[in-house]
């Protein structure tokens, strides 16, 4: 590389452009189910955990979906104030808030489920390709928190 500080050398610039355009190509397609990007991946993992049986709390979402409380509590509200989900403090901790969906989220998941192939049809990219990458990203991400874990840092 001949310019370290050129932007276009920048592997993160590479992966917030990427992101951006993919979100951008998620924007009318969620338009039609009334849920911002953010809110859909909420949705995604509520719909998974309740096809699984599972209760949901705020700190494993968070976990999940690699979000603070800041960012996931206005999230929720939102989502609440819609109809689409309920929130519930425990009785013997307050602290935990549990997250159920209501039908009407639930009844969502029908719509949603159109989304992903609508997606693949308008990147006009090979899903093996899409696949593969999905896949280094993954590894990628494994690398670098499981770094973190140990308290390590990349220099």
């Amino acid at each position: 590389m001949d310019d370290l500080l050129a932007l276009d050398n920048q592997i993160c610039f590479s992966l917030y452009a990427a992101n951006r355009a993919i979100t951008a190509r998620y924007r009318p397609l969620l338009a039609e189910l009334d849920l911002t990007y953010p809110q859909y991946l909420v949705m995604l993992v509520l719909w998974e955990r309740a096809r699984a049986g599972q209760a949901t709390r705020v700190s494993d979402l968070g976990a999940r979906l690699r979000l603070d409380s800041g960012t996931l509590t206005p999230l929720l509200k939102r989502l609440a104030s819609r109809g689409l989900i309920s929130r519930e403090r425990n009785a013997d901790d307050e602290r935990v808030v549990t997250i159920s969906l209501t039908e009407q989220g639930a009844n969502l998941r029908a719509q949603a489920e159109q989304v992903p192939q609508k997606l693949l049809c308008s990147l006009d990219i090979p899903p093996a390709r899409l696949l593969a990458m999905k896949h280094e990203l993954n590894s990628i991400l494994r690398v670098i928190e499981a770094r973190e874990e140990k308290g390590g840092s990349s220099a």
